[in-house]
């Protein structure tokens, strides 16, 4: 990365989000991203602000001394009383590489508070896993499903730390199940819960994402295949929900089955239709930016007509202004299927 001035680019890219910032603050939400650099000057560098934390991120080149300097007075300026942390994901898995100031690492490990839509949340700069426990290009799709889930059963799969099940739940759902194999994460969005006043309990299971499906869906999950025997996995009931949300990784693999979004999105999406009421709504997405927007829509529909379904209506939800893009085509897709 060019040791040039960021300063320019950092505030034309504050001036844009003005408006923006104004009108998030007055419905409670204090986070959001403040420099997006792949479209705003600085291809790989990231800033979000959550809270009093503004995290800093770098994902191609590792931010030089002197840049990083110029970016910590820009923002102490812009956001008086604000902390920030820096985290390099230049190296190729993406992993945190630098190590925390001694005099910043309690700042950087210790959990605070943020609001999103009135509803709470914890974050932590550092911890064990990578990324945030947040992901802020998801708040138009955690909207939506705030306006749609009052009364409504809802399936949280790949749930990560279940933002989008503690918003369904705070928005009036009459029941909320959120479902991801890492404990780590379930524990964080138990926390998360526990934040907020909820008119409802989620429910939070640990289990791989199809072997949940298959059992909610009806469809069985074998504990022998191929001769085989399957790792334990909670046994589930056959229920179908109003609304289900899945947001899985680009690719994984597990002894139930491969997730993978460019070569074959139709696995996950089946047993993910199962899972929904007829008439119900399935929220898809797809966070592979080489994956083209309207090929994987056309899969989702054809894939959906095997599997028995029809896809009566479809509506693309846009990452908020924030995430600005190039050419209308945000690298994070996000479509509402009504089924």
């Amino acid at each position: 990365m060019s040791d040039t001035v960021l300063s320019p680019s950092l505030e034309r890219a504050l001036e844009a989000r003005r408006e923006l910032i104004a009108r998030l603050e007055a419905e409670q939400t204090n986070a959001y991203r403040l420099f997006h650099g792949t479209v705003e000057g600085r291809p790989g560098l990231t800033v979000d602000h959550y809270g009093k934390l503004i995290l800093v991120q770098s994902f191609h080149d590792t931010l030089p001394a002197s840049q990083l300097a110029e970016v910590e007075a820009f923002y102490a300026a812009a956001f008086p009383g604000s902390e920030l942390i820096y985290n390099d994901r230049s190296p190729a898995n993406s992993r945190i590489a630098n190590a925390v100031p001694p005099d910043r690492k309690e700042l950087a490990t210790t959990r605070r508070e943020f609001s999103e839509l009135g509803v709470k949340y914890w974050v932590q700069a550092r911890h064990d896993g990578q990324d945030p426990w947040l992901f802020l290009d998801l708040r138009a799709a955690r909207r939506r499903v705030m306006a749609e889930a009052e009364g409504k059963s809802v399936l949280n799969v790949f749930a990560y730390t279940c933002g989008v099940g503690i918003a369904a739940a705070k928005a009036g759902a009459r029941h909320v199940v959120n479902v991801d194999f890492a404990e780590s994460s379930l524990t964080v969005g138990r926390d998360n819960a526990k934040l907020n006043d909820l008119p409802v309990r989620p429910r939070f299971v640990k289990s791989d994402a199809f072997a949940a499906m298959r059992q909610l869906a009806g469809i069985g999950q074998a504990k022998m295949v191929r001769g085989k025997r399957m790792p334990p996995f909670p046994e589930l009931a056959k229920h179908r929900f109003d609304l289900v949300f899945m947001d899985p990784p680009r690719y994984s693999k597990s002894p139930f089955g491969v997730v993978d979004l460019v070569n074959d999105y139709s696995a996950l999406l089946k047993p993910a239709l199962l899972c929904t009421h007829e008439g119900g709504t399935l929220i898809c997405c797809n966070n592979v930016a080489d994956v083209e927007r309207q090929a994987w829509a056309d899969q989702i529909v054809r894939s959906a007509e095997k599997a028995g379904r029809t896809v009566r209506e479809m509506e693309w939800i846009m990452p908020e202004e924030d995430f600005p893009t190039l050419d209308g085509n945000p690298p994070l897709k996000v479509l509402l299927l009504r089924v």
